[in-house]
């Protein structure tokens, strides 16, 4: 295969860009953009890179690995080891990177990611040194090798069916016992005919390559058809010197918005996990905390944190979608963009932001933002909600409303089987990963027994305004069927089921569960203008602003 010299530069994130980083998604990809920004425009704290532009990525898919990335990758990195004052691939100090997906338009959890690169079996033993964490260093290793192996080797899920671990949140075995996992991992790699190279510049290419690849993934591509984003686009590569959430009890990372996305109130919203890694968190396996938790098991860091949200919000004069991780009580911002929202959220944002003098968005701007398709859209999820003053009558489980509306259908267990359905249908997971995509994007709507407000299935659910439950706790979702805590057999595949995106309620068949649909609270029945004044007065407002009566 023939290769391509390109001339487009890899970037620092502190690049001196003429106009502003904000504005370079097409050059730098979203997350690129969003780390310029906020290292060169407004000085928070972002552990320093750079980032591989979207032009090489279209280079590489147009006739492979560009001539001079190479050169061009130890440029960067070195220029980064020198700001770090650690060396990738030192036995006795490490510098470990982080390799990340950047596409122009936001991709949920759809591109690859690739952490803790830079280790091997010298430089896990500098890591647990200078750390003075040897379980620490031999988790951090396990993760690696895990996600390396399933990301940029390709290997099946069954490959490592029987090797321990994993990338879950970390525990305190001790570090024998992890060692112990990372052995037979490589074992179990070998026994496959793979391999995770020792080399950090080897590591560090083929993590770029992989990232690239994922552009063009089954995943990939089925959400951009749903999303109707050119094929052509690329994706950028952000790498990054990695900040460790995993590290101690002062350590935890978690996924915040300026403010709810699903209601528009003000306030962070989202999920936070003392010792972990990102991927924890989004994942949708653990068990994740809500945001305001942070405030008592590291209240100087969400002090911190929560000035930062005010201060992006008015940077960007919008909702914004913020990464952060804690390494020993410092916080770190990995990631900013524009949150998705669902329609009432827009709604009351927007009115909201007129008001706020920080951010003074203009009637025009409000309701360019809030076009007519999606004032309609939470007309309706707001008459649903507010029309029923039902109790809890027939509710069969309660997890959390993740992305607001009702979605009655009949159920399937797999999104392949929703993909081959017909008619309306709930998918049903234990969580929702990328691979889940094709499905998601035909369903009515989506209910899991795991994760928390900022996980792949709330994410993706609130970007396409489907209504979603997820961290169900109470359901047991296995390959036949859904079943309580007790063993009892709830629903199963074909079965009809209704959620409640807003209330987090599930319950059998269609409808609603008891009680009058037309009465308001106090059992008078209420006329729809009733409904909407009490429960999103500010559609009214906006909708005078886009009318003409602002």
């Amino acid at each position: 295969m023939t290769t391509t010299r390109v001339e487009d530069p890899v970037f620092d994130f502190d690049h001196p860009h003429e106009p502003p980083a904000r504005e370079l998604a097409d050059l730098l990809g979203g997350k690129g953009a969003g780390l310029a920004e906020m290292t060169s425009a407004l000085g928070l704290p972002v552990p320093p890179g750079f980032t591989v532009s979207l032009p090489l990525c279209r280079a590489y898919r147009e006739g492979g690995w560009p001539d001079g990335l190479d050169a061009l990758l130890g440029t960067h990195r070195r220029t980064l080891e020198d700001r770090i004052g650690r060396r990738f691939g030192d036995p006795a100090d490490p510098l470990l990177l982080a390799v990340r997906s950047g596409a122009p338009r936001s991709m949920p959890g759809m591109l690859d990611t690739v952490l803790n690169l830079g280790l091997n079996p010298e430089t896990v033993a500098g890591l647990a040194t200078v750390t003075g964490d040897a379980a620490f260093a031999w988790e951090s290793y396990r993760r690696f090798l895990t996600m390396y192996a399933t990301t940029v080797l390709g290997a099946p899920a069954e490959v490592l069916d029987g090797a321990p671990g994993g990338y879950g949140p970390a525990d305190r075995r001790d570090a024998d016992a992890l060692r112990a996992e990372v052995d037979a991992i490589r074992r179990a790699l070998t026994g496959a005919g793979l391999t995770v190279p020792d080399d950090p510049a080897t590591q560090l290419r083929d993590a770029v390559e992989a990232v690239f690849r994922s552009w063009d993934s089954p995943r990939a591509r089925a959400y951009r058809a749903h999303e109707g984003i050119s094929e052509d686009l690329g994706t950028a590569v952000n790498v990054q010197a990695m900040v460790f959430g995993h590290l101690d009890d002062s350590s935890g990372t978690g996924v915040v918005f300026t403010r709810d996305p699903s209601t528009g109130r003000a306030g962070p919203y989202g999920d936070f996990l003392p010792r972990a890694q990102g991927e924890d968190v989004v994942s949708g396996t653990a068990a994740t905390m809500p945001i305001a938790s942070m405030g008592a098991v590291l209240p100087d860091a969400y002090a911190e944190l929560r000035g930062h949200l005010d201060r992006l919000e008015a940077h960007y004069r919008d909702l914004c979608d913020v990464e952060f991780t804690v390494e020993r009580g410092r916080l770190w911002i990995l990631q900013t963009r524009v949150g998705k929202r669902g329609a009432v959220a827009a709604v009351r944002a927007a009115v909201a932001m007129v008001a706020d003098p920080a951010i003074a968005l203009g009637h025009d701007e409000a309701v360019a933002r809030v076009p007519a398709d999606v004032r309609d859209r939470a007309r309706a999820e707001v008459l649903a909600a507010g029309r029923d003053a039902a109790g809890p009558a027939g509710v069969v489980a309660t997890g959390l409303g993740a992305s607001p509306g009702r979605a009655t259908g009949a159920v399937v267990l797999s999104a392949d089987a929703a993909a081959d359905s017909d008619g309306d249908v709930v998918l049903v997971r234990p969580e929702t990963s990328p691979e889940d995509v094709h499905g998601m994007s035909v369903a009515a709507g989506i209910l899991t027994s795991t994760g928390g407000l900022v996980s792949h299935a709330a994410v993706v659910a609130r970007g396409w305004g489907l209504p979603a439950v997820v961290g169900a706790a109470s359901l047991t979702v296995g390959p036949d069927d859904v079943r309580d805590a007790g063993g009892t057999r709830l629903f199963g595949p074909g079965d009809v089921i209704t959620i409640d995106g807003t209330t987090g309620a599930v319950w059998l068949g269609a409808g609603t569960p008891g009680g009058d649909p037309g009465d308001g609270p106090g059992g008078t029945a209420e006329t729809d203008d009733d409904v909407l004044a009490r429960l999103l007065p500010e559609l009214a407002v906006l909708q005078g602003w886009a009318d003409g009566g602002g």
